[in-house]
């Protein structure tokens, strides 16, 4: 089901990108390019991370998939890297997602396919969040466990809020 559509800075073509929710993988040829996890502790905070570089910040924890890894494997790996929270791949259940389409030849050096997906999983914990540290080597230099008011201020303008705000049930 799509949420809702939207179009974003960091794609230099003329796209479309469709938010939708779904419980299974694009079985439409997509190329499966990134995968994030978003978490809910007992209190419905999530844990998100940021990254000091220009024009990122708070973001969900998640990265591009590996070269025969599955997106599974990604969302886990990447939510262990990011916030130093590990989770079974077996907790995890896909949420929704980003659906790319771009609407005109990419650039040179454009590294993505014309069709492409960036799965959204999520995962619930039975008790509070603990302390998370993100890897010392990695672009992540924090990791916080926010209230949904927390996330709307420090995320403004992110494509993935309104699959967050779907997730919350508002």
């Amino acid at each position: 089901m799509v949420v809702e559509t939207v179009t974003v800075p960091w794609i230099p073509v003329a796209h479309r990108m469709d938010l939708v929710l779904t419980d299974g993988l694009p079985a439409d040829g997509r190329v499966v390019t990134t995968a994030f996890t978003l978490v809910l502790d007992a209190a419905g905070r999530t844990l998100l991370t940021r990254v000091d570089r220009p024009g990122r910040g708070w973001e969900v924890p998640g990265g591009h998939v590996e070269l025969g890894e599955d997106p599974v494997d990604t969302a886990v790996r990447e939510l262990a890297e990011e916030t130093g929270l590990t989770v079974r791949g077996g907790a995890l259940r896909l949420f929704g997602g980003q659906a790319i389409t771009l609407e005109a030849a990419a650039p040179d050096g454009y590294g993505y396919p014309s069709r492409t997906f960036m799965a959204f999983f999520t995962a619930r914990l039975d008790g509070l969040g603990p302390v998370t540290r993100p890897a010392e080597d990695g672009e992540c230099v924090e990791a916080a466990w926010l209230s949904a008011e927390e996330v709307a201020g420090r995320c403004v303008g992110a494509s993935w809020l309104p699959l967050h705000r779907r997730l919350l049930g508002s």
